[in-house]
């Protein structure tokens, strides 16, 4: 998320009772988790584990519970809790605020655009030119929608991300982190019934130019798919992955976090996707491999009885 202006690095750590190390002088330009960090971030990291890696990132203002090392460049806000000063953060710049409308006054549709009844559409939402949006679909807050946009009934865009700070030393686990992302849906796209798409946790996820989507897919936080995409029924993309253009999934193909696919990769139906893979080539299994090498390895699979009554003469 990027603030409305600038915020002085005193200002923050007043607010955030923090013990700054490194130039207090400087201002920060936005909020980002780790994934997604850009220059000019802040940035949170409570776990010993991830020290080098925010320290080592884009991000130039790091809230952290302990001094360590750091280069010149970047200032450490030194917190107890890292976590809770980041949400303080969050919620001070990105606030909840209820909308008692369907349709918010703060929300801009665009010529021509068509909005079925039962729709609902958050504050602060864009909605271009000539889009349809169906009965009964939901667009939260400050999510942008391009022109020529489709979307069909019960879809949701801009839920909740499913994004937990996670310490089993306290009674309650698992503490949802605050989502100030948007969800931004490009021109020409269509997606079908009943898909969800989450909201970034910190920043955008978008859906690229051109792409279409199937009934019942879901799409995780932070992921951003390329343009000309085609995912079919069930797709599940999990948080902050990237898809390059052209990319096809069949149907309930699953894809894990934080990796990436390449352009114009297709990945068969049913087929699991755990790590990176390249462009322009056919996927399919679980893990997912070469596609006509799987199906070798299907065929002779199928030959084993016969070959073990060939070895032993036992059926």
């Amino acid at each position: 998320m990027q603030f409305p202006s600038p915020i002085s690095v005193k200002w923050l750590a007043e607010f955030i009772n923090a013990e700054v190390a490194g130039n207090e002088n400087l201002f920060a330009t936005g909020i980002n988790e780790i994934h997604k960090v850009e220059n000019g971030d802040i940035v949170f990291v409570d776990h010993p584990k991830y020290y080098d890696k925010c320290i080592n990132s884009n991000a130039n203002f790091i809230i952290i519970n302990k001094k360590v090392d750091h280069p010149d460049n970047k200032v450490l806000l030194i917190v107890e809790n890292p976590f809770d000063a980041y949400c303080k953060i969050v919620d001070h710049f990105r606030p909840f605020a209820p909308s008692t409308k369907t349709i918010s006054e703060t929300a801009k549709i665009g010529e021509g655009s068509f909005l079925y009844p039962n729709t609902v559409v958050g504050n602060h939402v864009v909605i271009g030119k000539n889009c349809i949006i169906h009965p009964n679909v939901t667009i939260m807050d400050f999510c942008v929608i391009g022109d020529n946009v489709v979307i069909q009934s019960g879809t949701v865009i801009g839920s909740n991300a499913f994004y937990y700070n996670t310490k089993k030393d306290r009674e309650i686990w698992y503490k949802k982190m605050p989502d100030c992302g948007r969800v931004i849906i490009e021109d020409f796209v269509e997606i079908g019934a009943n898909c969800t798409i989450d909201r970034g946790v910190s920043h955008d996820t978008i859906i690229g130019k051109g792409t279409k989507i199937d009934n019942l897919v879901h799409i995780g936080h932070d992921t951003v798919v390329g343009s000309n995409c085609l995912f079919a029924a069930q797709v599940g993309i999990a948080g902050a992955t990237t898809i390059g253009n052209g990319v096809i999934l069949w149907g309930q193909v699953g894809v894990s976090k934080t990796l990436t696919i390449g352009d114009n990769a297709v990945v068969y139906a049913q087929s699991g996707v755990p790590a990176s893979i390249d462009g322009n080539k056919v996927y399919f299994g679980s893990p997912v491999e070469n596609a006509k090498d799987k199906m070798k390895e299907l065929v002779w699979i199928k030959r084993i009885p016969e070959l073990w009554e060939k070895v032993t003469g036992k059926q």
